[in-house]
This record gives structure tokens, C-alpha cells and sequence, in this order.
């Protein structure tokens, strides 16, 4: 029990910040001041949206922003990422309202919190290295799609229409401008991203977004441009923390929820700081740490009122474009909200929509890297398959069901790829000190084969077929020291195989039968087939002997004197087996 509790906390404290955090906070304060400036405006009008969509209010998502941003800064594992409410989340948390109302949410989200600690103490983070680059650039792709289009009705100065769905908004806004055009809201928020997009071309270290966000609001207020909508009237304060929403009676019908907000938090989370490190040199986020970050601000968030958060892939990709270095600028964004939430509403509240629509377009043009899409297209068919189908499911579904689908079309045609690998190839007898005629004796009744690559379920059937083929012959010998892998289906079709032939009257002689591999095939029965009568041999001179052995017993060739094959050099490869 003791060395077992010693292990826990040399583990939790492997996930605390450390001095290199501090030493990193330290390089460039000034930069991450400016990028934790933008990512705070930036990510103001996201709160108060998400929070408005989730059910629970604007204040429900101003908590998150802050409360989240803060530790999820202060304990994740990148130096980038900046966390929040999401619409992701959003999505998940709308049906969880309406079945267990704002109670049910917060206890969710303090639920899931709980589980994502223990994923990182698991060290479950690591798994996501397995996510394929197309998957993860395919999902970069449609997030940039998806931001872009988000900030449509925005950009046209139309109110947001309903649906969850990016597309069918979209065109509904479309359809509203059509009826009333706001040249106004456009004109703000294409000069917004004009102005960011070429300020970053110019000057990369200028926070143009900043400027290009304060010069809207001044001309908007200067020259009373009613079309330009602002924000409008934001909560002030955040509640005191408290448990009262708890509702332990409720915690078994809402462990599946919580299940489901702790995944999506940790593949958001994970996949939103590996597309932070894509997008940086030298960046290297650890996946326990931040598993572990996330879980404590969403344990703490529901304590404030707060929703559910993840890493937020849009904030994040302004953060660091906006030049950020370290974690001091998701802090000082989470603490700019802070003092926004307290002292500096009724300024930010005059903010107009489309200029920060601006921003957020000109941030989703900047996120599509044209080179590494160029890169992944041009290597192979599958990985470009891969890019656009998660692209696509990205922006017609949700970022689950994208990840999802590029890691099914990914693993499916991995598995493709290998099991080509697996080849049935008909190898020449070696001559052995055979004469000439003993030895095209032996060639007419023996046919030696060797399996190269896996032998699973992928390519076993293939496998079967081409062995059923087998001509007629009295000895059929597998050479099986190249099979690198065998599953419980090759074993199956191998013992098949083995039976088909056995009632055509062909004996099966094995050579090579690796010490790995023996399980699987015993498991199944197959290893006795292949040990029936000492069919078995180590190495493949072994089992040619042994077949001239069987056909003397046989009758088909005369008793010689006892001979052994010389191996050639391919063949003192399986002697080892």
C-alpha cells in the first residue's frame, strides 16, 4: 500500500510545473503580453457565444474562459495552448441541458474533470501519437473551414440564424444579407482581415489584430455606424465558488455524459496542441500534462459556474500567430478576461462583431499551411484520402465524427498496405549432394513454400486461396521463418489449409515456426496439426530430408544412404526459426 501511494505521488508531482516553465515564462514577457492581449479579445465574444449555446448563459462561459484558461495554462502540457468553452463541447453539452438541466452540466463537467486526471495519471496521453499527420492536417483544415464560416452572419451584420449545423447557417445568413444588405458590417470586417493579413506579412512582431480591433471601434462610435452591432451589455463578476449544484443521487445516469465530455476534452485538448506544435519550431507538448491540466480546470471550472472546457484550437492558432513563446500568454489571456469581467465591460461592450469577425477570418486564412497540404497531398493516395475525408467530416459533422472517420479510413488502409506485404512465394528445392536424377525426383513431389510479411486477418483468406492451389504434389513444405506476425485468423486459415490438403492425401512439413508465434498457433489447434507425425523441423534442409524420408517409406523413391542437404545461405537464415 505504501509503495503504492509513494508511486502516485511521484507521479502527480512528474505533472506539476517545473523550473524549465518558469525559465520559459522568462524569455519574453513582451511578446506573450501582446499575444495574451490579442487571444483575450479574441476570445471574449467565443465565451459569452458559447456560453449563451451551452444553456447556461453568457456568465457560464466568461467563468470557463477564465477559470479554465488560468490553470489549464498554469498546469497543461504545451506552452501555447489556450483553453476555454468550445462549440465542440457546446454541441455534446446541449443535450446533456435539456435532459438534466445546468445542475446536470456542472456536475458533467466536474465528473469528467476527475476522469481526465486519471487519464494522465495512466499515462493515457500518449496514445495520441498513433493519431495519423494526414488526420491531424485534415482536421486543422476543416477547424479553419469551420472558424472561417462561423463568422459569417457576423461579417454580413446579420443576426445569427438557428442551427447547429456551420453549413446551413451559413447559407441562411447568406439568405438574410440577400434580403437586407449590411455593407457596413462587411466593409468592417474584410478591412479587419485585410489589415491583419497584411500587417503580418510586414511587421510579424506588430499585434495588428489589436490595432485593427480599436481603429473599428473608433470609427464605428466616431462615425455612428449603426449597422456596425456591438457585443452589447456583458455580466459582471463571477459567482462565488460552490458545490451546491452537486447532485450526488444523479451521479450514476450521468456517468455516461461525463464520459463523453472527458473524450472529447482529451482528443480536442491533444489534437488542438499538436496542431499548436505544427505550427511552431522547437514547441513539444507533453499529452500526460496536459491531460492532467485540463482535468483540473474542469474540475474547478463547474465551481464557478463554469461549463465544460478543452484546449480551443481557434485561440490557440491566434495565440501563436500572434507570437506567443510560452504559457504566460494563455495566463495574462485568462487574466485579461478577468479584468474585463470586473472593470472594463461597458468599454468592450462597444466592440463591433465584425471587426472581430475580421479577426477571425483573417486567423482561419493563416491557419491553412499551403506547404504542408501540398506535401501531404503529393506523398501518397491514402494520405491524401485521408486529409480530405477528415476535412470534410470536419465541417459537415463535428470534430469527433472527423477524427473518427480520418482514423477508420487511416487504420483501414494501413491495414490495406500491410497485408500486401504478406506473400505466398514457391521457392526452389536446394540440390543438396543429390544427383541430377534424385533430385528431379524430389522436385516432381515436393514443393517448398515461404511466407513472407504478417499472416493475419487482413491477408489470410488470400493466403488460403493461394494455397489451396497447390498442384498435385505428395510434400508441400512451409517455410515460416519469415512471417513476422500471426494473429488468431491466420493461425485458423493456416490450420485450414493445412486440413484441405492433408484430405487431397498432400503431407504438410513446417520449418522455421518462430518461438513468438507458437501460442497463437497452439491456441487454435493448428500446432498440433503441424507436430502430427514429427512434421515439425527447426530448418529447411531438415524438412527436405524429411520429405525424401516420407516418400521412401512410401515407395515413391528407392532407400539411398543417409544424406544431408547443404543449406544455401537463405536457408541458414531459418535456422534460427
Amino acid at each position: 500500500m505504501t509503495s503504492a501511494l509513494t508511486r502516485i505521488r511521484g507521479r502527480i508531482a512528474a505533472l506539476l510545473p517545473g523550473r524549465s516553465d518558469l525559465a520559459e515564462i522568462r524569455r519574453d514577457p513582451r511578446r506573450d503580453l501582446l499575444a495574451g492581449l490579442t487571444v483575450a479579445i479574441v476570445a471574449l465574444p467565443l465565451a459569452l457565444g458559447f456560453g449563451v449555446s451551452s444553456g447556461l448563459g453568457a456568465e457560464a462561459g466568461l467563468a470557463t474562459a477564465v477559470v479554465a484558461g488560468a490553470l489549464a495554462a498554469v498546469f497543461g502540457g504545451s506552452n501555447l495552448q489556450v483553453s476555454g468553452p468550445t462549440g465542440a463541447m457546446t454541441v455534446v453539452l446541449v443535450p446533456i441541458v435539456a435532459a438534466h438541466g445546468p445542475t446536470g452540466v456542472l456536475t458533467v463537467g466536474l465528473m469528467a474533470g476527475v476522469m481526465l486526471v486519471a487519464l494522465a495519471l495512466l499515462k493515457a496521453g500518449k496514445y495520441m501519437q498513433y493519431v495519423p499527420a494526414p488526420v491531424v492536417e485534415g482536421f486543422t483544415l476543416g477547424i479553419a473551414c469551420v472558424i472561417g464560416l462561423q463568422q459569417v452572419p457576423n461579417a454580413l451584420g446579420v443576426p445569427k440564424p438557428e442551427g447547429d449545423r456551420v453549413l446551413v447557417v451559413t447559407w441562411r445568413a447568406l439568405e438574410e444579407f440577400a434580403k437586407d444588405p449590411n455593407w457596413t458590417a462587411v466593409a468592417l470586417a474584410l478591412a479587419v482581415a485585410a489589415v491583419m493579413l497584411t500587417g503580418a506579412r510586414w511587421r510579424p512582431t506588430v499585434p495588428f489584430s489589436v490595432l485593427a480591433v480599436i481603429a473599428a471601434t473608433v470609427v464605428a462610435q466616431v462615425a455612428g455606424l449603426d449597422a456596425a452591432k456591438p457585443i452589447g451589455d456583458l455580466p459582471s463578476g463571477l459567482p462565488a465558488p460552490s458545490l451546491a449544484f452537486l447532485d450526488t443521487g444523479a451521479l450514476g445516469s450521468l456517468l455516461a455524459p461525463a464520459v463523453a465530455v472527458a473524450a472529447l476534452a482529451a482528443l480536442e485538448s491533444l489534437l488542438s496542441a499538436s496542431v499548436a506544435d505544427g505550427m511552431t519550431v522547437g514547441q513539444k507538448h507533453d499529452p500526460d500534462r496536459e491531460l492532467f491540466g485540463q482535468g483540473l480546470a474542469n474540475i474547478a471550472a463547474p465551481l464557478f459556474g463554469g461549463v465544460p472546457a478543452t484546449g480551443a484550437i481557434a485561440r490557440t492558432a491566434v495565440n501563436v500567430r500572434t507570437g506567443a513563446s510560452s504559457r504566460l500568454a494563455a495566463l495574462i489571456h485568462a487574466a485579461v478576461l478577468a479584468v474585463i469581467v470586473f472593470a472594463a465591460a461597458p468599454l468592450v461592450s462597444r466592440i463591433p462583431l465584425a471587426a472581430l469577425a475580421g479577426v477571425l477570418l483573417a486567423t482561419a486564412i493563416r491557419m491553412v499551411e499551403v506547404g504542408s497540404l501540398k506535401a501531404m497531398v503529393k506523398a501518397t493516395r491514402s494520405d491524401a484520402l485521408i486529409l480530405v475525408l477528415t476535412a470534410v467530416a470536419t465541417l459537415a459533422l463535428d470534430l469527433v465524427y472527423a477524427v473518427i472517420v480520418g482514423l477508420v479510413v487511416a487504420g483501414a488502409l494501413a491495414l490495406r498496405a500491410v497485408a500486401k506485404q504478406a506473400r505466398l512465394d514457391q521457392v526452389p528445392l536446394d540440390r543438396g549432394d543429390h544427383s541430377a536424377e534424385e533430385h528431379a525426383l524430389l522436385a516432381e513431389h515436393i514443393v517448398a513454400y515461404r511466407i513472407d510479411g504478417p499472416l493475419f486477418f487482413a491477408a489470410a483468406h488470400r493466403f488460403l486461396l493461394e494455397l489451396a492451389e497447390v498442384a498435385d504434389v505428395r510434400v508441400v513444405i512451409l517455410r515460416m521463418s519469415r512471417v513476422t506476425t500471426i494473429d488468431a485468423t491466420g493461425a485458423l486459415v493456416l490450420k485450414d489449409a493445412v486440413e484441405k490438403l492433408n484430405r487431397r492425401g498432400v503431407v504438410v512439413m513446417t520449418s522455421g515456426i518462430r518461438p513468438g508465434q507458437r501460442q497463437v498457433l497452439d491456441s487454435v489447434g493448428a500446432l498440433d496439426l503441424l507436430r502430427l507425425d514429427g512434421r515439425e523441423y527447426a530448418t529447411t534442409p531438415e524438412a527436405i530430408q524429411g520429405a525424401r524420408t516420407h516418400l521412401e517409406c512410401a515407395g515413391v523413391m528407392s532407400a539411398l544412404s543417409p544424406q544431408t542437404s547443404r543449406p544455401t545461405s537463405e536457408e541458414t537464415e531459418e535456422t534460427v526459426g
